[in-house]
């Protein structure tokens, strides 16, 4: 909400220089009253969720701080599990519970099988024909089985276990440099980068440059930043020309130009290669969808827009959460030595004296795979979001259609009635358990559940565990100027995904 802040601090300022901006807010004001007054005609006789009390004009907006997932415990720990808020015009349903969670992933059959499509959504993802934020149907069905068969099926996460390899050593090298000098690591930096890179080789791998790269990289994050920045016509429908305003829309049109822009030029160039039907394991994940394209096989045509949105789909779902959970993992054992130490024990058990760590290994790291759980159990990415077009039934509760439905994983992964000591780093915890990433077991849903549950996995859990397991082997960890782990600030914000508030920089030594 820090847009807001600065959005009201500008509007002040407006008014008191100018007479337009009084006018401007009168009308505002008039026009809210009225609708506030339709509201209350129309929904008369509802049984709707509790909800905090609200304001004419903003609704609960005043109630929400600038770490939201924090907000919405406190509201909800008041309120109740499932709770109705207000922001501005735009109903939003949030839950903070474990079986509603479930109820909403798996028995609501196609209620909640809808994803808000924000005015960023629409600009940037080509009228959300991506996987993401398309509408529930026909098409979304189709582009979730390419997504499942094809793009991030188990045999193709198999097949880029090289790019991986090559990212991470590349990595290792640089900590090297670094632990000869005595020189910190920013992993907020260094994290981001491998992400980025392991994507981009995965899906344009051919096309791969470092700078290409480092350009894009700098788009997809804008994008990402974009998607999660204060917009009127999201919240306010017939005030979203004060978007011009605020500058999102000029943003939006130049982000999304220069990412269309970028897009083209690639698949321009794979098509003139004229490359290879053959249904190679080398294939990247734009050879995959072209083949798509051109074989015909497909019950809907997919358009180079879809090719395009889809691509985008890829870079900003499978960047910043990856890099964000490592970042929190390496918080997380630094400030937990004795987990560190057991971690490192079994890593370097398994690895023993090969000269590289083998994707194979990782296999038999059972701790690390708990330690992984573990700090997307404490420090789930992001809130999961969903949307309904008409009006339904949830709990005994009516729920008004075009309703944002945000489901606080947050919030249930730590709840006291859920876990033991739910607010401490055990990866013990998850030693001989059944619990998976798959969202079958409702209190545990790092990248949500049901249908419209993240499809890239095993991708993102592969990078994170080889990650890891390789910054483990080959060194030890220390915090800058003699700090203690202690002493380690593990403060979050939220800016579309929960981040950590103090980027993280350790020292490496090196263990050779």
């Amino acid at each position: 909400m820090d847009q807001l802040n600065l959005l009201y601090q500008w509007w002040q300022e407006v008014n008191q220089t100018t007479t337009v901006g009084a006018i401007l807010t009168s009308l505002i004001v008039f026009s809210f009253c009225l609708l506030y007054l339709f509201n209350l005609t129309r929904n008369k006789g509802l049984n709707f969720p509790p909800s905090p009390p609200k304001l004419p004009i903003i609704g609960n907006l005043h109630q929400i701080g600038a770490r939201l997932h924090h907000s919405l415990r406190n509201l909800s720990d008041k309120y109740g599990t499932i709770m109705l808020l207000h922001l501005g015009h735009t109903p939003f349903l949030i839950v903070s519970s474990a079986e509603i969670a479930k109820e909403i992933f798996f028995k609501t059959q196609d209620a909640f099988l809808y994803r808000p499509q924000t005015r960023a959504a629409r600009a940037l993802f080509y009228a959300c024909c991506d996987i993401a934020f398309c509408p529930f149907g026909d098409y979304w069905r189709q582009v979730r089985k390419i997504c499942v068969q094809e793009l991030l099926s188990q045999r193709r996460v198999q097949a880029f276990q090289f790019v991986r390899e090559v990212e991470v050593a590349n990595m290792i090298e640089k900590i090297r440099d670094s632990s000869l000098s005595g020189d910190a690591v920013n992993f907020t930096q260094m994290f981001a980068v491998i992400s980025n890179n392991v994507i981009f080789r995965s899906a344009l791998g051919r096309a791969y440059e470092e700078e290409t790269n480092k350009s894009f990289s700098e788009l997809s994050r804008s994008a990402m930043d974009l998607i999660g920045y204060f917009c009127f016509e999201d919240l306010f429908p017939f005030l979203g020309w004060l978007d011009n305003l605020t500058g999102l829309t000029a943003k939006l049109k130049t982000t999304s130009g220069e990412i269309r822009s970028f897009l083209d030029q690639m698949i321009g160039k794979r098509e003139i290669l004229n490359s290879s039907d053959d249904e190679s394991d080398e294939k990247d994940l734009l050879d995959i969808l072209l083949h798509l394209q051109k074989d015909g096989s497909l019950e809907i045509g997919i358009t180079r827009e879809n090719i395009k949105a889809i691509l985008l789909d890829m870079f900003v779902g499978g960047t910043d959460n990856t890099a964000t959970t490592l970042e929190w993992a390496m918080a997380e054992l630094v400030k937990n030595p004795s987990e560190m130490r057991k971690v490192q024990a079994e890593v370097r058990r398994v690895v023993g004296k090969k000269s590289k760590v083998e994707e194979n290994d990782v296999n038999q790291m059972e701790y690390l795979k708990c330690v992984v759980k573990e700090t997307m159990r404490l420090h789930v990415p992001a809130m999961i979001t969903r949307a309904t077009i008409a009006s339904t039934m949830l709990q005994g509760y009516d729920v008004p259609p075009k309703t944002i439905v945000l489901i606080n994983a947050w919030a249930i992964q730590r709840d006291p009635k859920l876990w033991d000591r739910p607010e401490e780093f055990v990866p013990e915890r998850f030693l001989n358990s059944s619990v998976d990433f798959t969202g079958q077991h409702s209190q545990f849903f790092p990248f949500g559940a049901g249908r419209r549950g993240c499809p890239g996995i095993s991708l993102a859990i592969a990078e994170i565990e080889y990650v890891l397991a390789n910054l483990l082997y080959w060194f030890d960890w220390q915090l800058p100027d003699g700090a203690r782990g202690e002493d380690l600030d593990m403060s979050d914000v939220y800016r579309l995904l929960i981040r950590r508030k103090v980027p993280l920089r350790l020292v490496p030594v090196s263990r050779f």
